[in-house]
């Protein structure tokens, strides 16, 4: 099969739109050429270049079609228009009872012509984050100018303008030339078929392939760091970003001033990760180290001591910067900025940082107890876990929020668990963040986050399907890993209620508003562990099952009650005693339905005639009280070894007896049997969300 290279050459590509550029090209490109049967798909992406590999068919298949037309009878006018409907002559008609039959045949056509005129069609279509024109001959947007479409079907240049319905587009058309390095080997080079496009760049200084650099800076920036007894920090994403830097990496290894060694380690290290995207290095002993590595671009003559020597003067410039604000933000007291919170905006329906700050300290108060946590250390922690934010170093460097207020607190004298909660109650920020223990820091971490959800709830700032501009969802799961992993016995429902409380005049939320914010919102933390559940392969519907029979507000509670569930319907007995339910709970449904009511009534036991429904009535009658004490005592492993014995006794009443009897209260009777099925079973969850 021929392979098909679409290459789009432009100006420097930010780094993070790249990776999806190339993969909505291909994505549109596979769409556009389904004809093609496209396999195979490859995008690759790089600082100056997006583009796709594929193996494609050489010619769509030829096809044929019959399409029924006018009546033999019909009008000669009626014929004619639908041979030119078709673009079809009369000798292409056939007679098929009583009908004119157009034979249609569309010849196969080659995958050259295809591609020329699909290609144009997606490259338009390309959507971009930010999009912009240039030189101001054509309409036509894309990320940054471009230059260049190489487009090759094996050893073929596929010709094609780029333009559309007469634009000028730049007067950009496919061919068989790219370029090399801007600074290496620049110029156009052309390319003699798709198989030497990799090797072409390659000898000159560009890298193809995105996971090939990404292994090339990591492997030398190791060897770097191994050089003077150093590893480096990991760090996935500068590690991603730098890869949509450079076409050709080359680490080099540089040296901090010791005068710096002084700032608190991040502070080092998110300045030279946001300004100037080194990678940093740890000791053995995991201390910081006097070194960084950076990664050029080109391969210097002299072996990058001229860049190295550059990027260390730029260093000092950064790190002289970070340690004015350092030392200028330890000239005042944390505690001294909290009236400057009056000036920032939480959001503008919901007032200030200050005012959120007393809300944080009254719920972080009241959690204190339930978590084991000081009072008084929690609200101090609450009171000054924002305090940061009007702070020069966080000004500069937002992503330090948190841990600069720490450093501050521990300047100050505040006691070590104020210090710790301040520093930890943004955690976890990350799917892999650890979750705090300490028992201040999670009683700020979980006032944070619920006065966070309350409030935009409040105000109809829920999340969308797509949208979520406060990171409500993140806050959601915050909690939930709080609670989780932590075995916090909350009542999430009373602590919702008491969030929305300390809005008082900013929020008017009360009475049958308030239930219902409430419900809303622990429905929205449930749908949360859903999810959480789901990506752990563990079983939801389980979850949504206990909960809809369970007034749960206590996370803990509630997925042991479930996992006790699941392990009963991963034995022989649980699964058929859920069959068993299901077919109760369909009959009853069915009857119901047809009579007009509910089956609520307790049986008769004077007309429960067959061995096999006394036997059942029997069976549920010891059974709905163990179950009950055993849910009150938690012992749920219990409640379910409880359930799991009705399985016998409902197997025999389905095989011996039959519901719907002629006699009219011995059916009535059944009925209500099987609804005591239904009742007992609902003391444990509702089965009819199981699945399976």
């Amino acid at each position: 099969m021929p392979e098909l290279l679409l290459e789009l050459f432009s100006e420097e590509i930010p780094a993070r739109m790249q990776a999806r550029g190339a993969e909505e090209l291909a994505r549109l490109a596979a769409e556009a050429l389904a004809p093609l049967a496209p396999r195979d798909l490859r995008p690759f992406w790089g600082p100056r270049r997006i583009g796709f590999a594929a193996t494609v068919e050489s010619e769509t298949r030829a096809q044929r079609s019959s399409e029924r037309g006018p009546r033999i009878t019909a009008p000669e006018a009626a014929v004619a228009g639908f041979l030119r409907k078709h673009g079809a002559s009369r000798e292409a008609l056939r007679e098929d009872g009583g009908y004119w039959v157009l034979e249609k045949a569309v010849a196969a056509i080659p995958a050259a012509l295809v591609v020329s005129e699909a290609l144009p069609g997606v490259i338009r279509r390309l959507a971009w984050p930010k999009a912009m024109r240039w030189e101001g001959r054509s309409a036509f947007a894309w990320v940054r100018p471009l230059r260049r479409i190489l487009c090759l079907l094996d050893q073929a240049t596929i010709p094609f303008q780029l333009a559309e319905d007469g634009e000028v587009a730049h007067g950009l058309a496919a061919s068989n030339l790219t370029e090399g390095h801007r600074f290496l080997a620049p110029g156009p080079i052309a390319i003699a078929s798709t198989g030497d496009y990799p090797g072409a760049l390659r000898r000159r200084f560009v890298i193809v392939d995105a996971a090939e650099r990404r292994a090339l800076i990591a492997a030398g920036a190791e060897r770097l760091a191994a050089s003077v007894g150093c590893a480096v920090v990991a760090d996935e994403g500068l590690i991603e970003e730098v890869a949509g830097l450079v076409e050709w990496p080359v680490p080099l290894l540089g040296r901090i001033d010791e005068t710096f060694m002084d700032l608190p380690a991040r502070v080092r290290q998110v300045t030279m990760r946001a300004n100037q995207k080194y990678f940093s290095l740890v000791t053995k002993d995991g201390a910081p180290a006097p070194f960084f590595v950076v990664v050029a671009n080109i391969e210097a003559a002299d072996g990058g001591a001229a860049i190295v020597a550059g990027n260390q003067r730029v260093l000092r410039a950064r790190l002289a910067d970070a340690r004015f604000f350092w030392d200028q933000d330890r000239k005042q007291r944390l505690e001294s900025r909290l009236p400057k919170l009056e000036a920032v905006t939480f959001h503008a329906r919901l007032g200030t940082q200050a005012a959120r700050v007393l809300r944080l300290v009254r719920l972080a108060g009241i959690l204190a107890p339930m978590l084991g946590a000081d009072v008084a250390k929690a609200e101090r922690a609450a009171l000054l876990a924002k305090a940061d934010l009007v702070t020069g170093m966080v000004g500069e460097f937002p992503e330090l929020q948190g841990y600069m207020g720490a450093r501050y607190a521990a300047h100050d004298g505040e006691d070590p668990a104020v210090v710790r909660a301040i520093e930890e109650h943004y955690a976890p920020a990350g799917v892999g963040d650890s979750v705090p223990t300490a028992p201040e820091s999670v009683a700020v971490g979980l006032a944070d986050r619920l006065d966070t959800l309350v409030g935009f709830f409040a105000i109809g700032e829920r999340p969308t399907g797509s949208g979520d501009p406060f990171a409500l969802r993140r806050a959601a799961l915050g909690v939930i890993r709080l609670v989780r992993e932590n075995g916090l016995r909350l009542d999430l429902r009373a602590v919702l209620s008491e969030a929305i409380e300390g809005y008082g005049g900013v929020l008017e939320v009360g009475g049958e508003a308030r239930a219902r914010l409430v419900e809303e919102l622990f429905g929205f933390l449930v749908e949360r562990l859903r999810v959480q559940l789901r990506a752990e392969g563990r079983r939801h519907d389980v979850v949504a099952a206990t909960l809809a029979q369970a007034a749960e507000g206590d996370l803990v509670r509630l997925l042991a009650r479930a996992e006790a569930l699941a392990s009963l319907l991963g034995t022989e007995d649980g699964l058929n005693l859920l069959t068993a339910f299901k077919r109760a709970s369909n009959i009853l449904r069915i009857e119901e339905r047809k009579d007009g009511r509910r089956y609520v009534e307790a049986p008769d036991p004077a007309l429960l005639r067959e061995p096999a429904e006394a036997a059942l009535a029997a069976a549920l009658d010891a059974a709905e009280p163990e179950i009950a004490r055993r849910l009150a005592a938690e012992d749920f492993a219990g409640a379910m070894a409880e359930m799991g014995r009705l399985r016998a006794p409902v197997d025999r009443f389905f095989d011996s007896v039959t519901v719907n009897a002629t006699e009219t209260d011995l059916r009535a009777n059944r009925l209500r049997l099987l609804a005591r099925i239904r009742a007992v079973t609902a003391r444990v969850a509702d089965f009819s969300l199981l699945e399976g």
